[in-house]
């Protein structure tokens, strides 16, 4: 029996590791020893500090850099068996970056065209679709502008409208509201959640933004290249309460340490309450 699109595996990495430099005292393990797997339609953040491996893990997924050792699968294919790598890029992948890349001297409509390129559609095509991209991002009537005529906000939705030209099974994005507004970001982020909720993409946001990151489904950590935590997103009470449970107040009251300033009372809820959570 075929797997039902919801349960099809869009990325599958097993022990992957990405070691630069290569002297005992110079190697970098920028991934070590990293698996998980993301389903079609499945809305994924990856969190950590600087240097703990995020981008090199959007990277090898995205086939623009290769691990040192272990497999990765995506759209059902082992990467490291393919040779053109730059035609799967073009039709299974997807990329929004922090800075959106767009060509400075194309409009916005010619952006959203160029990855179209090769493609096999007709210029009227290419146009159409192009056009219909620009409207799903917000942007209807906005293609004739050049990318220095428009806002970080819009650049960066006429990026995304690019990486979703050749209908990708997969968007990765790396930072991408990093450079934005409070209220671009939340427009940009609002464009994903479109995707992801009327067209079931799979996406992967690389993210410091904890605001971000609870807007998806679930939540990697990483930290010195190794996935150390999953977390199922829920709703913002759920969230408070595990961010509660992970700060030093919360990691005393489940290890039964006395805090300063609770009654015996409320000492006993917050148990109660982090217990729950744990159920």
């Amino acid at each position: 029996m075929e797997q039902s699109e919801q349960a099809r595996l869009v990325v599958e990495a097993r022990e992957l590791t990405r070691v630069y430099g290569n002297g005992a005292g110079t190697a970098v393990r920028a991934l070590d020893g990293v698996s998980f797997q993301v389903r079609a339609g499945e809305f994924v953040a990856v969190m950590g500090p600087s240097g703990s491996g995020k981008s090199t893990l959007l990277n090898v997924i995205g086939a623009l850099d290769r691990p040192t050792s272990g497999q990765i699968r995506v759209n059902g294919e082992d990467l490291s068996t393919l040779r053109d790598l730059d035609s799967f890029r073009a039709r299974t992948v997807g990329f929004v970056f922090q800075l959106h890349n767009l060509i400075p001297t194309l409009t916005a409509l010619e952006n959203v065209m160029v990855p179209m390129q090769g493609a096999g559609l007709s210029g009227a095509l290419q146009r159409r679709r192009a056009t219909e991209l620009l409207e799903l991002v917000g942007l209807p009537g906005r293609g004739h502008h050049l990318p220095g005529q428009l806002s970080g906000g819009q650049r960066q939705k006429v990026a995304i409208a690019r990486a979703l030209a050749n209908r990708p099974a997969l968007l990765l994005a790396d930072e991408p509201t990093g450079n934005l507004d409070s209220v671009s970001g939340d427009e940009v982020m609002g464009v994903f959640e479109q995707l992801h909720s009327e067209y079931g993409t799979a996406i992967i946001i690389v993210t410091h933004d904890v605001t971000v990151a609870r807007r998806t489904h679930r939540i990697l950590m990483m930290q010195d290249g190794r996935i150390i935590r999953e977390d199922l997103v829920g709703d913002a009470c759920t969230e408070a309460l595990k961010a509660l449970a992970r700060s030093e107040l919360g990691q005393a009251l489940r290890a039964n340490v006395p805090v300063a300033g609770l009654s015996g009372a409320e000492y006993l809820a917050f148990r109660q309450v982090l217990a729950r959570l744990e159920e």
